[in-house]
């Protein structure tokens, strides 16, 4: 690249949640879920990877007060409906539902809301197991730029982006710390 001349995009990164509104939005999304459903909690299914372990720290809340609910976790890679565009097989981790789903109440975890196509695919995968009473949407992040009509019932944060950034989140089970990073590329065509 000659010098002097800036890339044709340019990154940077921010922290848009640290670890203390990480664990601030979990108690309260846990604390809405018992609210919603007294007397019985519904059974918690996250989806692989941060959705389940979202999903698993709500479990957590839920349990150290008193709700103990069902739980598993979804590997949706093989009901996405972008394989052929892939271009590498994707990794496969394994579903675990261990309890019967059909005629159960459920709440789905994912850790961003953005397309709406993931949590299409879990709808889909969570079906094949039986048919649910009810399925209730929780996520940690809602980016916007829905392609499919998909909202949640438990909402951590709602973020305004542009539809090429990118929203990471980062969990301590699986990144080494908490935080949710935004990075959003500026064309300079």
């Amino acid at each position: 690249m000659p010098q002097g001349k800036a890339s044709m995009s340019e990154a940077r990164e921010r922290l848009l949640l640290a670890d203390s509104d990480i664990r601030r939005i979990t108690e309260r999304i846990a604390a809405q879920i018992i609210e919603a459903h007294p007397g019985k909690v519904p059974a918690l299914v996250g989806i692989h990877t941060r959705g389940a372990v979202l999903c698993q720290r709500v479990h957590e809340i839920l349990k150290a007060r008193g709700c103990d609910a069902p739980m598993g976790t979804l590997d949706i890679a093989l009901y996405r409906d972008d394989l052929d565009n892939l271009g590498t097989i994707p990794s496969i981790r394994g579903s675990d539902v261990p309890f019967q789903v059909k005629g159960a109440h459920i709440v789905l975890f994912d850790d961003v809301l953005f397309t709406g196509r993931t949590i299409r695919a879990a709808l889909d995968e969570l079906v094949d197991y039986g048919r649910p009473a009810r399925i209730q949407l929780a996520v940690l992040i809602d980016r916007g730029h829905r392609e499919l009509p998909i909202a949640p019932d438990y909402l951590g944060e709602t973020i305004v982006t542009a539809r090429h950034d990118h929203v990471r989140v980062c969990f301590a089970e699986t990144d080494g710390r908490d935080g949710v990073f935004l990075t959003a590329t500026e064309d300079r065509a």
